[in-house]
């Protein structure tokens, strides 16, 4: 191997100044390097074993998979806890666009659900869109079908996308654009919720391009009357994989509404909020539902009698029936004339709340009811379900008397079972708070919702109360709270409430929620509208009222004095407080300046302060002074000696005498038996067809065409001596010699071809004569045998080919020719005379 030291193939030396200092171009990343020498130079290499072999490290594809992402559900909680900080959502837009292993996870969860129908509409081309900024104002022209792949590939990724009309960001002009010039027939395959609130029964109707196989969650909100309601629910039943359906309309439910929905036996949560809702065809449905879990319920407008209509069709255990029970229509005397007093026993199941429990809905668990406080209590006085949670909206106060029957009610039937427990104002309540906000009518008035009604809720997590007018609430409700419900983790009582100057501060007291932070010790969020007084010198002594697991605070327009003795009493009680909320004026209207600014105060002070606390609680004693000695020597190995043991299980024999104690309960089934009769009539129908055939005569003119023809037949004859002697012949002996004059036989005389090409001819002529003759000859076969004789006995020669019995066979007159040998002569007489009266006739 020889290197050439050519100019040509050395580097070129850099000698001028600029080319020194020139910047060299920044050369790629190691992710991006590779080595097109090695790889070249390993593709022409043979295949050696890969234990040899060396590849640089640049050669390989540098990818950055995660340890996280090995698990796709530890990487979905991650976004999904990234999603949920402020700003959560663009700091997964930004790690979607950054890195390519967290580039489809991220884009999951970003398109998992949707507020709007802009996102899609934006996915279209610029081109396209009547302003790039504002896809909500539609399309300018109709998109071709290669322009939707963005729209359908991110389709996919949709499972949640709402509709409110009411917010005006969506142009009603897309949806025909999306109903005509769509490639296929559903936009969001996988859509699974489904939010659409329409203000006019066109829009309602548009929600079917987006109910796709997949639906399992549909919220349907009707402003106006809808013509063709009927057939919009019959489609949405047809989705048998349907599981929650919430229904709001103003009008009447259809007739048919249960025959509608008979088959969608897997729905788990139901709303109905529609003036028909609380039909006792309805309740018998509802009850009917197995796996119904979710049950909301709209009671406003209607009495406590007709809500205990709504039970009046669910069979199961009602107890009507029997004569002992309270509500029961039987007296237990077979009488025809008996009076139905089913209406004082219900009554006086009301009164004395003794009434027959139907158990109807056995595995629900989530009831929300919204209308008045009597028809919830009602309500709830015919369920025995297993309950978790409860949302009451009211009407706004109630009456004393049936909010302490609503709360007995709750703790009496699902005390053992309750967890959450929500009490809030229905929207007539709410609008009514609206108008007093708005007008110069003052301020709103406020009262005292007592918690004493309450009893034991050893398994309650949540309480929530938001109430516009019902919002104080004293210390002695907070000490009551806390004895029956230990449990609480979140407590929310009326903390947007705002008290004004006219109504006086709040009567509850910041020191007034130590009962809570000394008994429940898993409580971590509290809000509450307090007046931050000095708190009393006992409360600092107690140590047990700082709660460990209180983080978040909220106290809204609660009033305060002096921030930093609040401040020192909030450390005490909370010491691991990490969040302090409160409201001022950048975030709710009607704040008075100078709370907003102490609390402001007091958040400052806090954080210092909690660290004082902490160190003060962690400061430990001085350890003693300890003498570091040598250790002593270790002792002598003791000696060991193997022994033996009995090792056997001692057991005794124990009687018990277990005698159950039995129950006999006996309950009446009456099989209710409905006669039912059906008329089937098949409808008939007489037609008459006029079936007479049709005739009609044809005549045809069927007569042969005749042709005459004639052919001359006469063969050309030459007269020639042939001599007949020959080897192995001998001449005719007449008498005894020869006789030469006598001429020979006309076959003898004529040659062989002539005689052939003659009788060809004679054939066909024969077979001409015949044809044109058969009709005349079949009429003389009728003539008399005397007739023929002596026609032919006159000398005219006899057709030729008669029929059988009138002429003689071919054969026989060829015997008789044979039989009188002529002579030359005669034979062409015979043969001139013959043919012309054949061809004759």
């Amino acid at each position: 191997m020889s290197f050439s030291n050519s100019p040509s193939d050395t580097l070129p030396r850099r000698t001028s100044l600029k080319e020194k200092i020139s910047i060299r171009p920044r050369l790629p990343s190691l992710r991006s390097r590779k080595s097109t020498a090695s790889t070249t130079s390993n593709a022409q290499a043979p295949q050696t074993d890969n234990r040899n072999s060396y590849t640089p490290y640049a050669v390989y594809q540098q990818k950055m998979y995660p340890v996280i992402l090995r698990d796709a559900d530890a990487t979905t909680k991650l976004l999904e806890a990234i999603l949920d900080t402020p700003g959560g959502r663009r700091s997964v837009a930004r790690l979607a666009r950054t890195c390519k292993a967290f580039k489809e996870p991220a884009l999951d969860i970003l398109w998992r659900d949707l507020d709007s129908i802009t996102p899609l509409i934006g996915l279209f081309p610029n081109t396209l869109l009547k302003r790039a900024r504002r896809p909500g104002l539609g399309l300018a022209k109709n998109p071709e079908p290669a322009e939707w792949d963005r729209v359908l590939a991110y389709g996919e990724r949709v499972r949640s996308i709402s509709y409110i009309e009411a917010k005006g960001d969506v142009s009603p002009s897309i949806f025909p654009v999306f109903e005509e010039t769509r490639p296929r027939t559903y936009i969001l395959p996988n859509l699974t919720s489904l939010t659409w609130r329409a203000e006019t029964s066109a829009n309602l109707d548009r929600c079917r391009l987006f109910m796709g196989p997949e639906l399992q969650t549909l919220v349907l909100e009707a402003g106006t009357r809808h013509p063709k309601l009927s057939d919009l629910l019959a489609e949405i039943a047809c989705h048998t994989r349907l599981q929650s359906f919430s229904l709001t309309v103003h009008t009447n439910l259809p007739d048919n509404f249960t025959d509608i929905f008979k088959n969608n036996v897997a729905l788990e949560k139901l709303s109905l909020t529609a003036p028909g809702a609380v039909a006792h065809t309805i309740g018998k449905w509802a009850s009917s539902l197995p796996a119904l879990r979710s049950f909301h319920l709209d009671l406003t407008g209607r009495t406590p009698t007709a809500v205990e209509g709504f039970f009046e069709d669910i069979s199961p255990g009602s107890g009507y029936s029997t004569p002992s029970s309270v509500g029961g229509t039987d007296s237990g005397v077979f009488s025809a004339d008996e009076v139905d007093f089913s209406d004082v026993r219900k009554s006086a199941a009301r009164l004395v709340r003794e009434g027959p429990r139907p158990g109807a809905f056995p595995v629900l668990s989530n009831l929300q009811l919204s209308g008045p406080t009597a028809n919830i209590a009602m309500f709830l006085r015919h369920l025995t379900s297993p309950l978790i949670s409860v949302e009451l909206l009211i009407d706004d106060p109630p009456a004393p008397e049936d909010w302490q029957e609503v709360c007995g009610l709750i703790c009496d039937q699902f005390g053992h079972t309750l967890q959450s427990m929500k009490v809030g104002a229905t929207s007539a309540s709410r609008f009514s708070e609206l108008v007093r906000a708005t007008s110069r009518s003052g301020d709103t008035p406020v009262q005292r919702l007592p918690l004493q009604h309450l009893s034991s809720l050893p398994r309650l997590v949540r309480l929530e109360v938001d109430l516009p007018e019902s919002c104080v609430f004293h210390n002695e409700d907070l000490a009551h709270l806390a004895r029956i419900a230990p449990a609480l983790e979140i407590v929310r009582l009326c903390a947007l409430t705002r008290f004004p100057p006219s109504a006086g501060p709040p009567a509850l007291t910041l020191d007034g929620i130590t009962p809570l932070t000394r008994a429940c010790r898993r409580l971590h969020t509290l809000g509450v509208v307090v007046n931050a007084l000095d708190a009393p010198e006992a409360v600092f002594k107690d140590v047990e009222v700082s709660s460990r697991s209180l983080l978040r605070l909220q106290v809204g327009h609660s009033w305060i004095r002096d921030p930093f003795q609040v401040a020192i009493l909030i450390s005490h009680l909370a010491p691991w407080l990490e969040n302090l909320k409160w409201f001022h004026e950048k975030n709710r209207v009607g704040v008075v300046e100078a709370n907003a600014l102490a609390w402001q105060k007091a958040l400052e002070y806090l954080p210092h302060i909690q660290n004082i606390r902490l160190m003060e609680r962690g400061r430990a004693p001085p350890s003693p002074i300890i003498t570091v000695t040598p250790p002593p020597p270790p002792p002598p190995r003791p000696e060991t000696s193997e022994k033996e043991v009995d090792a056997t299980v001692q057991t005794t024999e124990h009687e018990v005498w277990a005698r159950p104690e039995l129950v006999e309960d006996s309950v009446q089934v009456s099989v209710e038996v409905a006669d039912f009769s059906v008329q089937m009539s098949p409808e008939t129908a007489e037609v008459e067809i006029d079936a007479e055939p049709v005739f009609v005569d044809e005549a045809v003119d069927a007569l042969p065409q005749m042709v005459d023809h004639s052919v001359d037949a006469h063969p050309e004859t030459v007269e020639k001596a042939t001599d007949s002697r020959s080897a192995g012949q001998e001449e005719p002996v007449a008498n005894g010699h020869v006789d030469h004059d006598k001429s020979p036989e006309i076959s003898a005389s004529m040659p062989l071809p002539f005689l052939s090409g003659a009788g060809h001819l004679m054939s066909f002529t024969v077979r001409v004569v015949r044809f044109y003759t058969s009709p005349l000859r079949y009429m003389l076969s009728f003539m008399p045998i005397p007739f023929l004789t002596e026609y032919v006995a006159n000398g005219e020669s006899e057709p030729k080919g008669a029929l059988p019995g009138t002429m003689q066979d071919e054969s026989e007159r060829d015997l008789e020719k044979r039989e009188s040998a002529p002579s030359e002569s005669t034979a062409s007489e015979n043969i001139g005379t013959d043919i012309p009266t054949a061809v004759c006739l």
